[in-house]
């Protein structure tokens, strides 16, 4: 049920989202004479890696900074780039690789190798399943940009303040496997998000809380609270660089 719900999605997602794909195309297209898309490697299941395709939103070679979290304010996205990222269209050319069987829907957010490399053996029970397009975790931290913002490392705070509560909250789904009538209410609660957080969040605390997340999780989940620092998943102490 869940990979058909993947395809079904897939095909009418592509199909209905090329009204304003196409124009975001030649849109990013136009603003340098380079390719409007950017495949980005990622890790799959059990680790392998696969080209995830995005609608690009940085300028050409951003990746050759060594930079992986992205703040608000960085000067590698370029103009048509923040209207592409405050509408998560580059999330939305991702349906290609749930097609594909690279992704699926719903499920943990495909990371860099880099980060996963990072990952605690708790952590890495996160690649037993097809990384998705959204999950708990991508609503709750939609805004990492601005929580990123201003920060002189933003890997580090990413690893310090995000990651360990964005890991629970994707184990957290892994772990309790929810019913696809969960995952069509995770998909709505993306698209809420962008027009009401204030909505949105209660109700992804409230399943975080109805899987077992416990209330600390369910607060996080919430927001309404500045986040702390904490270890991630497996692991005792606060991330440091060596």
């Amino acid at each position: 049920m869940k990979r058909l719900l993947d395809v079904a999605a897939g095909v009418f997602g592509l199909l209905l989202g090329s009204i304003i794909l196409i124009p975001a195309m030649i849109a990013v297209w136009l603003q340098d004479w380079h390719s409007p898309f950017y495949i980005a490697s990622r890790a799959g299941v059990g680790g392998t890696p696969f080209r995830m395709v995005k609608l690009r939103s940085m300028k050409i070679f951003a990746d050759a900074t060594g930079v992986m979290s992205t703040a608000a304010g960085d000067p590698r996205i370029t103009w048509v780039g923040r209207f592409v990222r405050r509408w998560k269209l580059d999330e939305l050319t991702q349906l290609w690789n749930v097609l594909r069987g690279d992704m699926s829907l719903v499920g943990p957010r495909p990371q860099v190798m880099q980060d996963v490399a990072l990952y605690t053996a708790e952590e890495r029970r996160l690649l037993t399943v097809r990384p998705g397009i959204t999950d708990m975790a991508s609503i709750v931290f939609a805004d990492e940009g601005e929580i990123l913002r201003g920060a002189a490392d933003p890997d580090l705070r990413y690893n310090q303040l995000i990651r360990p509560w964005k890991s629970r909250l994707a184990l957290l789904y892994v772990d309790k496997k929810p019913s696809i009538g969960t995952d069509l209410q995770l998909v709505w609660l993306t698209v809420m998000n962008s027009l009401s957080r204030e909505r949105a969040l209660p109700a992804v605390a409230a399943i975080a809380h109805r899987l077992g997340g416990g209330d600390e999780l369910a607060r996080v989940a919430l927001r309404r609270a500045p986040l702390q620092d904490a270890p991630p998943p497996g692991a005792s102490e606060v991330f440091r660089k060596d």
